[in-house]
């Protein structure tokens, strides 16, 4: 940007901006311009009083030379005399009084002058980029060059008629003429004096627009007008009200922009300047409606489209007389034109209000960053505040964010809808783990999950495109499952991905802009607020895993402060012991695995193993038995010495397993039974005796690593890090491709132990149970019939012989009872079933436990392998002892209630007094 330099008689130096690029000087503004440098010109000679003049010069031969040539007193006044010379020279000649009445009516179209426009500060909001002298220092001079400039295209008509007498003669027209635009020149400056004044005050477009068309009707002495102004689409426009500026909240009923109805329409489809003395022909078939505001006493209308350098149109404006008797003039409907192009405010306004909206996202994304970036808790925080803050950004009521899960192809929604209080959303939030699995940290809210190629926000992570969506519902991207599960209707979308090093990571979706729709300005800011969303989820994803790795590194620490390898003495002992050829009854469901011995159970893992693995003998080789002893005695010491969740437990579910396989008419492969074999043996691996709720309530370590399945996840993991180690991969014999199979199918088969997950997948299975539709080559299917299988096999203790029963139950809740004794501890409220206290409901509960859980799950084997019904026999006949006990339970409790009720009543019978014979009660 170059500027101009202005100098003045005093010295000083002023900078002036220079025109848009898109404005240039006619000739008349030319000579203006170059007579702004008003020092003598070096070749001219400055004659003073002592120096007389030339003999051949005297005073009547330039008087005559003038009057014979006019042109050159023009063209030397234009060229060599200021504004203020001429403005002195004419207040020493007294005007007519006809120059004097249009004066003076020239003034009063005006605006009142408000007070000098002041220098531009660091917090005003001035339109255009000025940078003014002192203001003692400033020539009239000055202003005058600054606001005489005309653009390009503008043409000087003489609106105002200044006629001065000469003292001697009659001045000639033409100079008469100049002297006129020079009045003419100095009110139009006051008026953009005072135009300027009002901008500075006003900085929003609709002001700006408004205050020119006030100081336009004012020119041409129209008695009102209607602005108004085109939205971002061009197809609509809205009635601009005075009283009610503020574009952000404005609520108007949007204009059609078109040929055939109201006559701003007509102008803004046109653009044409149209210009009616008559009101009957308001009804011409280009503008059957009229004025769009009614109104009887318009006479005369004259509407112009407003429109920017670039041909942008901008408004309509409506300029209406009601007198009757002055229609709108030729000179009225050049003088608007002339208005329009020489007030060039709205190019100035226009670079200013790019500058302001710049600075004012760079000062707000400077405080997102802040906050962001010293806030780094968790990635669920760094969520919440970026959406929070492009909610702001872009005046939107909801905002979404949803990531992208490479490993499955999805987006999900870890936070979403905000737009209701920010704690409750992350509360309610739901998330993933690095397995992928949907998880819920302490919600009833489910995370939503759907295909990256469904939806605005599918589409827009797969195209890397930004979508501004004016009708979500009339878009056949638009995906409505969204809505219909969090029960709000969309209508307008902003979608843009978010992307860190050329990847997408997520999508964040702006919905329903709170006044209208979401336009260029909005994509342009969020697009720049996108760039660092990405850093921000990239950098605290980062922190996240930093911070998991610290947690599993902690309890590594802890576990293997625990736990180590079998022990060389321990592999001897267990190979002195000989492989017994024949076990009897193992492979019935009613044999007691807690009969077993601790010495001789590894000895029966090996046995039911070998057995297993035995049944293809092109699996046999594969197995080394030194590391399948040394496996299995690690796996035995890396159990915790709790009451239930131990060893035996994990002794007898990797029986009930062996059981099934052994006993049904199964479709299993070899690595099938294997990997469900070693699932039940590990399934509880460095198990705490504690329940994933609690371990959840008491923040631990594991809770804060695996949020769902918590115990389950890390059971798993204790497993792969045994397989891990050295001598004891039991599978090192298979491929890699086999080996990752089989670690997928054990982490299903151990996750599966979640009841949690039993709810869920139970009533699946079952429908397709009933609709015969089940089928062992199906993978759905056969995934679920594993988690079944482990259910069942978990619950063992169920349906064994009823002596069992009792023994394993007792041996359970003295776990459950000290779990519940530790959360009293903490100040917690335990559940009923863990509560010792509520001791004798002990029957009421395990009626409920096998009727809700025990049956359905053993029901549904039988359907698919009926060779299990002994187990769902097991679990009717030792549902039928507990319900006894829980009918003599209820009986005694109602029998001790009726007692105590009855010993109550006689208390109280015996405080009473007998009554006296007049049937009071006797004094005590």
């Amino acid at each position: 940007m170059t500027y101009v330099t202005t100098h003045y008689r005093d010295g000083v130096e002023s900078i002036l901006p220079p025109l848009p690029l898109s404005l240039s000087l006619s000739s008349t503004t030319t000579k203006t311009f170059l007579s702004c440098d008003i020092r003598p010109r070096r070749h001219s000679r400055k004659l003073s009083n002592s120096e007389p003049l030339p003999s051949s010069v005297t005073a009547d031969t330039v008087k005559n030379y003038l009057y014979e040539h006019p042109e050159f007193l023009d063209s030397f006044v234009e060229q060599n005399i200021n504004s203020n010379t001429i403005k002195q020279w004419m207040s020493k000649k007294p005007q007519t009084t006809q120059v004097q009445e249009q004066s003076s009516a020239s003034t009063s179209t005006h605006l009142p002058r408000s007070s000098p426009p002041t220098p531009p500060s660091s917090s005003s909001s001035l339109l255009i980029p000025i940078i003014l002298p002192e203001p003692n220092n400033i020539s009239s001079s000055t202003t005058d060059f600054l606001l005489s400039t005309n653009p390009v295209g503008m043409t000087t008509t003489t609106t105002t008629t200044t006629s001065i007498e000469p003292s001697s003669s009659t001045m000639s027209s033409t100079t008469a003429n100049s002297m006129s635009k020079l009045t003419e020149l100095s009110n139009r400056r006051r008026l953009l004096h005072e135009l300027t004044d009002e901008v500075n005050q006003n900085v929003t477009k609709a002001q700006v627009l408004y205050e020119l068309c006030k100081s336009i009707a004012s020119t041409i002495s129209a008695d009102g007008f209607n602005l108004y102004l085109v939205d971002e689409t061009g197809n609509y426009m809205r009635l601009f009200i005075a009283e009610n500026d503020d574009e952000q909240a404005a609520s108007f009923v949007p204009i059609e922009i078109g040929i055939g109805r109201c006559i701003a329409g007509y102008v803004a489809a046109t653009k044409e300047i149209v210009r009616i003395n008559n009101t009957a022909l308001l009804t011409s078939e280009k503008y059957p409606d009229g004025l769009y505001i009614k109104d009887d006493q318009v006479t005369s209308v004259m509407a112009h489209p407003i429109v920017n350098s670039q041909g942008k149109l901008l408004s309509v404006v409506e300029f209406y007389r009601t007198d009757g008797i002055t229609p709108f003039s030729d000179e009225d409907e050049e003088e608007i034109v002339k208005c329009v192009n020489e007030l060039f405010t709205q190019t100035y306004y226009e670079l200013y209000h790019t500058m302001t909206r710049e600075r004012r996202l760079n000062d707000f994304l400077l405080t997102v960053t802040k906050s962001i970036f010293q806030e780094l808790v968790s990635m669920d925080v760094v969520m919440l505040k970026i959406m929070s803050y492009a909610k702001k950004l872009v005046n939107a009521d909801r905002a979404s964010l949803f990531m992208v899960d490479s490993r499955t192809k999805e987006l999900y929604a870890r936070i979403f809808d905000i737009g209701r209080e920010e704690h409750d959303m992350l509360d309610s939030s739901a998330i993933n783990d690095n397995d992928g699995e949907k998880r819920s940290a302490s919600d009833e809210r489910p995370c939503i999950r759907f295909p990256m190629d469904k939806g605005i926000a599918g589409y827009v992570a797969t195209t890397r495109e930004t979508l501004n969506i004016l009708d979500a519902y009339s878009d056949s991207r638009f995906n409505r499952d969204i809505d219909q599960k969090t029960g709000y209707k969309t209508k307008t979308l902003l979608c843009m991905p978010i992307m860190i090093q050329g990847n997408v990571i997520g999508v964040v979706q702006m919905v329903n802009k709170k006044n209208g729709h979401f336009t260029k300005s909005d994509e342009e800011s969020f697009e720049t607020f996108a760039v660092y969303c990405g850093l921000a989820l990239h950098h605290a994803s980062l922190y996240d895993r930093i911070r998991r790795s610290e947690q599993k590194c902690k309890v590594s620490l802890e576990v293997l402060s625990y736990h180590a390898s079998c022990t060389d003495e321990e592999y001897e002992r267990m190979k002195a012991c000989s492989l017994p050829e024949n076990i009897p009854y193992l492979e019935r469901f009613e044999y007691s695995p807690w009969d077993v011995t601790n010495d001789l159970k590894p000895t029966y893992v090996l046995f039911m193993f070998l057995d297993l693995a035995n049944v293809d003998p092109l699996y046999a080789y594969r197995f080394d038995i030194e590391c399948l002893m040394r496996f299995i005695l690690t796996v035995r010491r890396n159990y915790r010495n709790v009451p239930y969740h131990n060893w035996s437990h994990a002794f007898s579910v990797a029986h009930s397993i062996y059981t099934v396989i052994k006993q049904t008419k199964h479709q299993f492969s070899p690595n099938d039974c294997i990997a469900l074999f070693v699932a039940c043996l590990c399934h509880d691996l460095d198990h705490r005796g504690k329940t994933n709720a609690f371990m959840v309530k008491s923040a631990s370590a594991l809770a804060s690593i695996y949020t769902t399945s918590t115990m389950e996840r890390h059971h798993f993991n204790q497993t792969v890090t045994i397989l891990q180690t050295e001598n004891l991969n039991i599978f090192k014999h298979y491929s890699s491709k086999e080996y990752r199979q089989m670690l997928d199918e054990i982490r299903h088969c151990i996750l599966a132990t979640d009841l949690a997950l039993f709810f869920e997948n139970r009533p699946k299975l079952e429908r397709i149970v009933d609709m015969t539709d089940f089928n062992w080559h199906n993978k759905e299917h056969f995934r679920r019939l594993q988690s079944i299988a482990m259910t069942s096999a978990d619950l063992c203790a169920m349906y064994k012989p009823w002596q069992v029963q009792q023994e394993v139950v007792s041996t359970i809740m003295d776990e459950f009872w000290e779990e519940g004794d530790e959360e009293k501890s903490q100040g917690l409220q335990p559940q009923s079933l863990m509560d010792r206290s509520l001791a004798h409901e002990l029957p009421k509960n395990q009626v409920n436990f096998i009727k809700s859980i025990c049956l359905p799950c053993y029901s549904l084997m039988a359907r698919i392998l009926p060779e299990t019904i002994p187990m769902l026999n097991g679990a009717k006949s030792n549902l039928q002892r507990w319900q006894e006990l829980a009918d003599e339970t209820l009986q005694k409790t109602q029998t001790n209630r009726t007692a105590t009720a009855s010993t109550d009543d006689m208390s109280k019978s015996s405080l009473i007094s007998p009554a006296n014979n007049n049937g009071q009660p006797a004094s005590s």
